[in-house]
């Protein structure tokens, strides 16, 4: 994690206890810290951001966010895919001192190996993070005759902890082998601005996720014009 972030994030957290942080060039503090972006500290950089309310993601040329809902059409899920590789993301309640990516990272890697996956830590540009590979069953089609069969793919997760959030990230396809595949996702990741609230939530808690208002009519019409007899739409793309 770059130095100037991390100092960022260790001072607000000092903020909030009331303990005043120690001077530093201003200068250098701005050259240093990049995102993922606490709201409180979000530059204004013009970037066309997509509002999913604790989350804002960034809306690239060549990019597709696709949302998951569930039964009661909340939103569970966001994920940008860039060419053939995917970028899953999640925020969750944390402490206000200290972070949990590293407890996130020990249960990733044992659940992954618990499937039939592995999982290493390395240091990456958002500090440390881990690769391999993960096992998921791919989602029972409508007529497959046969549960569909476990799938091994390559898998990177990425993590930040925030002041009193954290964000977590997972690549998969192409990007999660290749650097120069992972460019354009992993930039996407570092623009991020993370909105978590005032109100109290229990740590490891996912920050709610809403519709950006036009999804949102265009799920209600959708809606609107399914049969009481119909299936529920799928959620709409938001970008």
């Amino acid at each position: 994690m770059p130095f100037g972030r991390r100092r960022n994030r260790i001072e607000r957290s000092l903020r909030e206890r009331g303990v005043p942080p120690e001077p530093q060039h201003r200068e250098r503090e701005v050259e240093e810290t990049t995102g993922p972006w606490d709201s409180a500290d979000a530059p204004d950089d013009g970037i066309p951001r997509i509002d999913l309310g604790s989350i804002r993601l960034p809306g690239r040329p060549g990019t597709d966010l696709r949302l998951e809902l569930n039964q009661q059409q909340k939103v569970i899920g966001a994920t940008l895919r860039a060419g053939e590789s995917l970028l899953q993301v999640s925020a969750f309640a944390a402490p206000r001192a200290g972070g949990i990516w590293a407890g996130v990272r020990e249960d990733l890697a044992r659940s992954a190996s618990g499937q039939g996956g592995s999982l290493r830590e390395v240091q990456g540009p958002f500090g440390p993070e881990l690769v391999g590979t993960i096992v998921t069953v791919p989602s029972a089609q409508a007529g497959q005759p046969a549960p569909a069969r476990p799938v091994r793919r390559a898998a990177r997760f990425l993590g930040v902890d925030g002041p009193r959030w954290f964000l977590r990230a997972l690549i998969t396809g192409p990007a999660a082998e290749s650097p120069d595949a992972a460019a354009e996702l992993e930039s996407a990741f570092r623009d991020i601005v993370v909105v978590r609230g005032s109100e109290p939530m229990p740590v490891r808690e996912q920050l709610p996720l809403t519709l950006p208002p036009q999804a949102a009519a265009q799920l209600a019409r959708q809606q609107d014009a399914t049969p009481p007899s119909g299936r529920p739409p799928s959620g709409p793309p938001a970008g």
